[in-house]
Order: C-alpha cells, then structure tokens, then sequence
C-alpha cells in the first residue's frame, strides 16, 4: 500500500507538467503570423526592392543631375527670372487652391457627417469625379466655358476679363483636380466621432458657430491638416490640367512642373532637373509632414476610444 501510493504521488505531478509542456510549446511550432521565415523576407525584400527602384534612385538620379554643375550652377538656375515666376506662381495657385478647397471640404464633410438628406449619396459621388476623370480633360472642359468660343467666351472678351491664359483659370484647374483631397479626409473622421459633443455643447447654449470653433474643429485639427497637406502637394505639382489652360506663356503662366517640361524639351537638362529637384524637396517635405501628422491622428484616436 505504502509502495502504491508513492507511486501514485511521484506520478499525478507529471501529466499536468507534460499538457503545460505541450501547450507552452505550440505557440513556439506555429507563430500567429502563420506563414514560414523566408516568406515574410521574401515578401519584405520585394517590397523593399520594388520601392527602391521606382522611387529611391530616381529621387537619388534628380538630385545628382541637377547638381552636376556645381551648386552655384544649381543655384543660378533656381534664381532665374523664369524660374522665380514659375515659383511664385506655383505657390500662388496652391495656395489658393488649398484655401478655397480647405473651405469646401469642412462644409461638404459638415453636411455629409452631420445632417440627412436628398441627393447625399450624389454629392458624394460628385466629390469623387476628379479622381476618376483625367486632369486633361478638366482643363478642356474649361476651354470650352471660358475660351474665345465657349460658352461664356464671348461675354468675357466683351467685358474685358481674362480667365483663361491666366491665374484664374490655373487656380480654377487646380482646384477642381484637388477638390476632393480635404473633403475625403474629413468626412470618415467626422462621421467615426459622432455628434454627441456638438449636441451636447448646443444643449449647454453655445451657439453654431461656437461650437464649431470649440468642439468640432479641435476634434478634426489632425485630420483637417493632413488633408491640406495632400492637397497642398497635389496641387504644387499639378500638370495636365494646367498645362491646357495656361497657354505655357513664359514668364506668366508657367508653372513649375510646366517650366521642367520646357526646359527638358530645349534640352536645358540640369536647369530642367534643378526645378524638378526643388518639386522633389517639397515631396519629401510632405512626406515627414505626413508621417507626424499620421502619428497625431492615431493618438488623437486612442484618446477617444479611452
């Protein structure tokens, strides 16, 4: 008796040992991910790869040819005449542009997020129709409004207002092609927060406007940015739309992306380069700007949810 029950005791320990054993062991065999080692760096090699030849040496290709000559070549070529107009154009339109679709983008996101009603499903797919209609025929749809033989052609001429072969019709292209980048960015967000807060302070007696300004405005800050961003970066280079409408006037209405394509093609290849890196310097700008504010978003998120 005394033999068996020692053995009994020696033994009962160790079945639940080896099933923790087991289970402990499973997890080690079989990863969550699934899937086996060369995989995961087969699938993060070509990732790598595919990015480093399509984005990384041409970045790396424009800022060497533009630099061939020497910095003070590279310099000369950024502080010519046609190169400072091009400049301040480009940041003109899109700064006009931004503002202008800055603006829509809280109102449309506003009704879209906020209220119920007729056509809403429309508008939303009026947002969207610059992402599926090509920049050139923006602008051709611009020459045929305001051209010598559109549609309100002939009164301009009659009153002596140009729009098209100017600014108006740069800003006009413009914003049409980046229109929906702030409105697309906010309506998700607003829709994800609600609007309990909003009712909430309107109940305490604050008005509208306040309560735009003090709840629903800080609550979409990050995401407002992020959309100006992009819509900052899509419009600084902007080609097709603006290259119909501008009438490449040099001096007037060239833009940068439209001046990299004329000096190129009067094979002024390091000037050509040397704009086309300074477009480049602002991509990568926008990028960093874009990661940080990606960070904002995803703890302004995390803060909610807690």
């Amino acid at each position: 008796m005394t033999l068996v029950a020692t053995t009994s005791v020696r033994r009962s320990p160790r079945k639940p040992a080896v099933a923790a054993g087991a289970r402990a062991g499973q997890p080690a065999r079989r990863p969550a991910h699934g899937e086996p080692a060369w995989v995961r760096l087969l699938i993060i090699g070509f990732a790598v790869s595919f990015l480093t030849v399509f984005v990384v040496l041409p970045l790396i290709l424009v800022f060497s040819e533009a630099l061939s000559k020497g910095v003070s070549f590279y310099l000369d070529a950024l502080a010519g005449d046609e190169a400072l107009a091009a400049i301040r154009l480009t940041l003109v339109a899109a700064a006009i542009s931004v503002g202008l679709n800055l603006v829509f983008g809280v109102i449309a996101a506003w009704a879209i997020a906020k209220f119920e009603f007729r056509g809403k499903t429309l508008l939303i797919t009026l947002i969207d129709l610059p992402f599926s209609v090509s920049p050139v025929i923006s602008g051709l749809v611009f020459v045929l409004l305001f051209g010598a033989q559109g549609f309100v052609g002939p009164w301009l001429m009659a009153h002596d207002v140009r729009i098209l072969f100017a600014l108006p019709a740069i800003v006009l292209a413009t914003t049409f092609v980046t229109f929906p980048f702030v409105a697309r960015e906010l309506i998700p967000l607003m829709q994800e927060q609600g609007q309990h807060e909003e009712e909430a302070a309107i109940s305490l007696g604050a008005s509208g406007w306040k309560t735009f300004w003090r709840v629903t405005l800080p609550n979409i800050k990050w995401g407002l940015l992020y959309g100006v961003l992009l819509c900052n970066a899509r419009a600084m280079g902007e080609f097709g739309a603006v290259s119909v409408v501008s009438g490449h006037i040099r001096g007037e209405t060239n833009t940068m992306p439209l001046l990299v394509e004329i000096l190129y093609n009067e094979y002024q290849m390091v000037a050509a380069f040397a704009i086309a890196s300074l477009l480049a310097l602002l991509a990568l700008v926008t990028l960093i700007v874009k990661t940080i504010l990606e960070g904002r978003i995803e703890e302004g998120l995390h803060t909610d949810d807690h």
